[in-house]
This record gives C-alpha cells, structure tokens and sequence, in this order.
C-alpha cells in the first residue's frame, strides 16, 4: 500500500502547469457562470461521526451568489437526518460540486460554512410562498474547474446511456429490504411517493 506522498508522486509525476492555474481563492466571472447555471450541486462535510456527501437541487440558480467570496444555500425540506447541519455545527469544512446539465466541466468550491435562521435571509428564497429552514452561509476559500474527462468516460449526458427505472430497485423495495421488522407496504409506498414528493419539494 502506498503511505505517503512521495510514493505517489513517484507514479503520478507533478501537475500540469495549468491545473495549478485553475485554483483561485474567489469566483471569478467565469466560475460564477457554473453557479448561476447550475441546478444541482453535491455537498460534502464532515464531523465527529464521519464523512456525509449529500445531494442539493433546485432551478438553476438557486444558490445565491452574495459576493465573489460568499454563496448562500438554502436548506430545502428533505429526510430531516440534518447530517450536513450536525457536521457543519462540528466542522465548518465543507466542498461543492457544481454540475450543469450538458456540459462536461465541473466545478469544485471549498470552503467553511455556517448557518443562518435570520428571517430576512430565508425570505430571499421564498419559493410558493414557502420558506427553507435555514440557508447554508459558505465562505469560499478555493475554488477550481474540473476537466471534462470524468463526464465523457462516464457518458452521463448521453440519453442513451439513461436506465430503464422499472428495472431499478424502487424505494419502496429498497425500504421494504431494509425494514428487518417487516409489514413495510411497499406497494403503498411507491404508489403515494410521487404525489408525496411533488407536496413536499418546499
């Protein structure tokens, strides 16, 4: 096993000159376009219990940029866990990845976050009259585009390669699996879901 840094530099060699270019501590012009453009962005933080990478979504655009070194994130209804919020309570370190339908480069922001339930801030994201709970402050520290590479090996935009979902396992199956207890209605379940889900996206 490789155990230290000198050893995979030894396989890996030095970066390209223009990856080291990419890293800015602010988000230029340039990388402002990936968060106005970008409906989904992947959150990922960390405390005393682990690792959590969780999923955030939206219209596009709908994490706020205040100021070439600051984004404000509101948090939306979801599974109530709180695991972003516990590990930002416990360690304000956090990464994003900005991913934008249909094009191949991503983008990463790092930085430390904190939460706000100040009422002038949540009603900035009214959406149907509904406010989020709280908005995710992050202070940006560094910012960095990713190449395409991971995008077109993975062919993620490619229709194509889309799955059927009726052969995916659905939730109320995954749930049902997962229930050691048993009397799961799982039928139920993925029968209500889509209603569900459509009266609780805020």
């Amino acid at each position: 096993m490789l155990t230290n840094v000198e050893q995979l530099e030894e396989i890996y060699g030095q970066p390209h000159e223009r990856s080291l270019w990419k890293e800015i501590d602010f988000l230029n012009q340039d990388y402002q376009a990936f968060v106005k453009a970008s409906p989904f962005v992947v959150f990922a933080s960390g405390g005393p219990g682990g690792m959590d990478c969780s999923p955030k979504g939206d219209a596009p655009g709908f994490v706020k940029i205040l100021d070439e070194r600051t984004l404000a994130i509101p948090d939306r209804p979801g599974n109530n866990r709180i695991d972003t919020l516990r590990n930002i309570i416990a360690d304000p370190r956090i990464a994003l990845l900005f991913v934008v339908p249909g094009i191949g480069e991503t983008l990463r922001v790092n930085g430390r976050a904190e939460i706000s339930a100040e009422p002038a801030l949540l009603e900035q994201f009214a959406t149907n009259g509904k406010l989020p709970r709280t908005v995710i402050i992050v202070k940006v520290e560094a910012t960095y585009f990713h190449c395409s590479r991971a995008l077109v090996r993975s062919k993620l935009w490619d229709p194509a390669q889309q799955i059927e979902r009726s052969s995916f396992p659905s939730p109320g199956a995954m749930l049902k699996r997962l229930n050691s207890g048993g009397g799961f209605d799982a039928d139920t379940y993925d029968r209500e879901l889509p209603e569900r889900v459509k009266a609780t996206l805020y």
